[in-house]
């Protein structure tokens, strides 16, 4: 497949470490939205405790799980921007105004997050400002939790946002949610750790070169303390 031009989509995280469950959300968004997917690893965010594995590990794991892909991209903004500046937190907020000013105010940028993220939202930094400056896609499962009602303040922010087809997203350069319904893998990054912490069958779980790169650093062979 060879992705079309239009949407600029960025798929942010800790990726701590990338799992197929993560790459299956990339895969089907790219095409879903016919365009490439970066995936973009967080610095240290200010909203859950730090990652098990080092800035560099993490990224490299990216391009182990990315290498050889024409749909998938690893994008290291958020790293850099940590090592030029440290101690500052990793806003999404900040990211995706420093994309704005990159690609310009009529480029459509996608943000890509899970359900999860979503009814988080409201507990991220400037999280009001983030459908100023792109769309949104979540990538969900059909039950999910936004079948249910959504935290009034959520549920207020998006009630004019929401779109049923992919292609509304090209019509504007920010403001839109479209939920992306596909069969996501059950396995977290936590739940990664945890198994290869307790000496599970986690390899499966990750693509061979990433799960050969964890076992030859030793990386999350202990519990968090």
């Amino acid at each position: 497949m060879v992705p079309a031009a239009g949407l600029q989509v960025f798929y942010g995280g800790t990726f701590d470490p990338v799992h197929n469950g993560h790459l299956a959300i990339a895969r089907g968004a790219a095409r879903a939205l016919e365009s490439i997917v970066r995936l973009m690893p967080a610095a240290d965010p200010p909203h859950r405790p730090p990652p098990g594995a080092n800035a560099t590990q993490r990224a490299q794991m990216l391009r182990l799980a990315t290498a050889g892909s024409n749909e998938l991209r690893v994008d290291l903004r958020e790293l850099e921007r940590a090592r030029r500046h440290p101690g500052q937190p990793s806003w999404t907020v900040d990211t995706l105004r420093e994309l704005r000013a990159e690609f310009g105010p009529q480029q459509p940028l996608v943000l890509l997050m899970g359900a999860d993220s979503l009814l988080g939202l409201p507990t991220w930094h400037e999280w009001e400002h983030l459908l100023l400056l792109a769309h949104i896609v979540v990538a969900e499962r059909p039950g999910s939790a936004l079948d249910g009602e959504l935290p009034a303040v959520l549920a207020q922010r998006l009630a004019s946002a929401w779109v049923e087809s992919p292609a509304a997203l090209r019509q504007a350069p920010a403001g839109k949610v479209w939920r992306m319904h596909q069969p996501l893998h059950a396995e977290s990054a936590t739940a990664v750790r945890r198994l290869i912490a307790g000496g599970g069958d986690w390899r499966p779980l990750l693509p061979s070169a990433v799960a050969d790169y964890v076992q030859a650093h030793g990386l999350y062979a202990y519990p968090p303390s």
